[in-house]
């Protein structure tokens, strides 16, 4: 069993297990709030899943792409949780778990999933379709764009079929891992997917004072 985290969006929780499929799932879809309620949507999922930590395996935690300051809470809160209990730390990109949920959900072939990248900005990701196990197949690593951008005709995947996703489900994000695990599968690099600088940059010294 997994107990799963993403905050590259709203913020999602979910306990899940490969065979059962997810066990609790609890999300929160004010983007302001990922450090509030994390702790308490973990707990509860726990407690409705009547799964105790050390039954875990492992902790999932969705490595975006995201803005900076919330994913970095959900992907701080999966090592931290992780390392305390003494478990696994499993990253997944947070789009295919978007993906995923679209092609379990009956859809078949390309798919552009899109998510809000603040800053009148998005975030984009491409599949050519679900493999023979049901994971999704990435065209390109995700990106970062003008909304614009994506509609312009001479793009290699404008006109594809698209998904705008205001939430990440932590259910989904958690049964990718496990299928993942199950099939040998590698799974995503261990490091957050900002795409882009976050607004404080380190000072160049100290300021020079003239009378």
């Amino acid at each position: 069993m997994l107990l799963s985290i993403d905050t590259s969006a709203g913020t999602s929780v979910a306990v899940v297990d490969r065979d059962r499929g997810v066990l609790s799932e609890r999300g929160e879809s004010d983007t302001m709030r990922h450090a509030e309620v994390v702790g308490r949507l973990i707990q509860e999922c726990l407690t409705e899943a009547d799964v105790a930590v050390s039954a875990l395996s492992g902790v999932v935690g969705g490595m975006g792409p995201g803005p900076f300051t919330g994913l970095r809470v959900g992907i701080a809160a999966a090592r931290v949780f992780a390392l305390g209990a003494g478990k696994t730390l499993v990253p997944v990109i947070s789009h295919d778990a978007i993906a995923y949920g679209h092609y379990q959900a009956g859809h078949v072939g390309p798919l552009l999933v899109v998510t809000d990248a603040r800053r009148r900005e998005v975030y984009w990701s491409t599949y050519t379709g679900a493999d023979s196990v049901g994971l999704p197949v990435r065209a390109e690593a995700p990106g970062l764009a003008k909304p614009t951008e994506l509609d312009v005709p001479g793009w290699a995947y404008a006109g594809w079929p698209r998904r705008d996703a205001v939430v990440v489900s932590a259910g989904d994000l958690g049964m990718v891992a496990e299928l993942r695990f199950a099939h040998g599968r590698v799974s995503a690099a261990n490091a957050p997917l900002y795409l882009r600088s976050p607004d404080v940059t380190v000072s160049n010294g100290p300021k020079r004072v003239s009378r």
